[in-house]
């Protein structure tokens, strides 16, 4: 029989209060603190970025600057807010100057990203830019050619609908890309109706990313918001 709600909520409560001491790898050793991420435990659309930036490194919370009220934007023009979605990242903690996370951090803090799917039980992720999209797909075609449509992965053991979106901090600095990142948000309810896809074999292993992070996110200016552990619907 499956967990509870409840069940998978205490959980995922107790795989925080582990990330928030994690010494796995030297990110530990520069951070502030551990964005483990916030939002709905029992959500069925999650939103996975890259990693923490300077504003969320100082707050604990994903996505608390411009990018991050534009993703509530995005969220209440089809219906839903951010409490009722989950939203972290690939790594947990934020990397010196906002470097482009190293393969050994990834490693490193795949299970906690993995073990967030499972006990959340999401019917889509969104992958939001290049290197999210690229990590949690295993392909390294850019954002611009995979966005919109979506995919089928399995994430740790959980088989999900993986939907490429822009990063809203691209959607900031051009026009049309924001509109793109608008008519994709459209298809997301239609998405989320959709039966699960069945389980797969084992998920593929991403590729080593090649270059830097084309589109780097711009500063963002603090939003206030409750602690992570408040933001566990």
């Amino acid at each position: 029989m499956s967990a509870s709600a409840e069940e998978r909520r205490e959980r995922l409560v107790e795989v925080y209060k582990e990330a928030s001491g994690c010494l796995r790898c030297p990110l530990s050793q520069t951070r502030t603190k551990v964005v483990f991420g916030n939002g709905n435990a029992d959500a069925e659309l999650m939103f996975v970025g890259e990693a923490p930036g300077a504003d969320e490194d100082r707050q604990g919370l994903p996505f608390v600057g411009r990018a991050g009220r534009l993703l509530d934007e995005m969220l209440a023009g089809i219906g839903l807010s951010r409490e009722e979605v989950f939203v972290a990242n690939v790594l947990k903690c934020r990397p010196p100057g906002n470097r482009d996370p190293q393969p050994n951090e990834i490693e490193t803090c795949r299970p906690y990203l993995h073990e967030q799917v499972r006990l959340i039980e999401p019917r889509v992720v969104c992958t939001l830019g290049n290197f999210a999209t690229k990590l949690l797909t295993g392909n390294q075609t850019g954002i611009t050619r995979v966005r919109g449509t979506p995919q089928v992965h399995t994430l740790g053991e959980r088989t999900v609908f993986v939907l490429p979106l822009f990063h809203p901090a691209a959607a900031l600095r051009t026009p049309a890309v924001a509109e793109t990142l608008r008519k994709d948000f459209e298809s997301l309810p239609a998405l989320l109706a959709q039966p699960l896809p069945e389980q797969e074999g084992p998920e593929p292993q991403p590729e080593p990313p090649e270059g830097p992070e084309p589109q780097p996110e711009p500063p963002e200016a603090p939003r206030t918001g409750a602690d992570q552990l408040g933001f566990f619907g």
